[in-house]
């Protein structure tokens, strides 16, 4: 499945083992069968929003944390993409002063790769 399938399901995994959760006890929570959650943590289901809906309800959390993915780990098959829109993600709550502290770093680091020759 695509990237953004993996990352969301390594966020519901990662926030169902915080919880204390199995998957067989967030399936009884949510009505859905442990086969089919497990199936979501490893990005193999490509479920509707009201499949998201019982699962966020489920975990008892707040829907945008299930796309707060700045816990989740990087792996190797990530995209560009999705590494952009993760590091997007990251920054969206900081202030205005952090994002431009973070800027000029990231700014800085790309001169020096580009001066390096570093890929």
């Amino acid at each position: 499945m695509t990237d953004f399938l993996n990352i969301v399901g390594e966020r519901i995994r990662g926030i169902r083992k915080h919880k204390g959760l199995t998957q067989e006890e967030l399936a009884d929570i949510t009505g859905l069968q442990h086969s089919y959650i497990g199936g979501i943590e490893r990005g193999e289901r490509n479920i509707s929003l009201l499949t998201l809906e019982k699962i966020i309800s489920g975990l008892g959390i707040m829907p945008n944390e299930i796309f707060n993915f700045s816990e989740v780990p990087i792996n190797a098959d990530v995209n560009k993409e999705e590494l952009i829109l993760l590091h997007s993600n990251f920054m969206r709550n900081r202030s205005m002063e952090e994002v431009n502290l973070i800027h000029k770093i990231t700014k800085d680091i790309i001169l020096v790769i580009d001066e390096k020759g570093i890929k």
